[in-house]
């Protein structure tokens, strides 16, 4: 018999990811939307603000003024479409990228020294027997 009622467990798993994910944020240089793009850009490649508005799940107008403070710090770069000279591609900087892996960096520096300092050896191979758990639910 099953004792882990799954809508309890999903609402501790919910506030447990939450509230680790916000810490992290506290020291982040790129405020989340910025950084998403950003993200978007290093994995996938150039994209217009049409298509980057459309995996963000934003108005283009929002993705326009993301993308302006992303080129006005330079982070990002306006390129020609090349079967479209009408459409300008976005893409990540060299700086831009730069700054996308300093934060991740950070981020899983900090993850790393809060797993030496708070969990014993077992809770660790526990911890990362659960990280497969979590990316089927993925």
């Amino acid at each position: 018999m099953d004792d882990v009622d799954p809508m309890e467990l999903a609402a501790e798993l919910r506030l447990a990811l939450g509230t680790l994910v916000r810490g992290l944020r506290v020291g982040d240089e790129l405020p989340q939307n910025q950084a998403a793009v950003l993200g978007w850009l290093v994995r996938e490649g150039p994209r217009t603000t049409s298509q980057l508005a459309e995996l963000q799940r934003v108005r283009h107008q929002s993705m326009a003024r993301t993308v302006a403070l992303l080129t006005e710090a330079a982070l990002v770069e306006q390129r020609p479409h090349a079967s479209d000279g009408r459409k300008v591609l976005i893409a990540a900087t060299e700086r831009g990228t730069a700054a996308l892996h300093a934060q991740r960096a950070r981020r899983e520096a900090e993850i790393a020294a809060a797993i030496t300092q708070r969990l014993t050896p077992a809770e660790r191979r526990t911890l990362q027997e659960s990280v497969a758990l979590l990316r089927r639910l993925a």
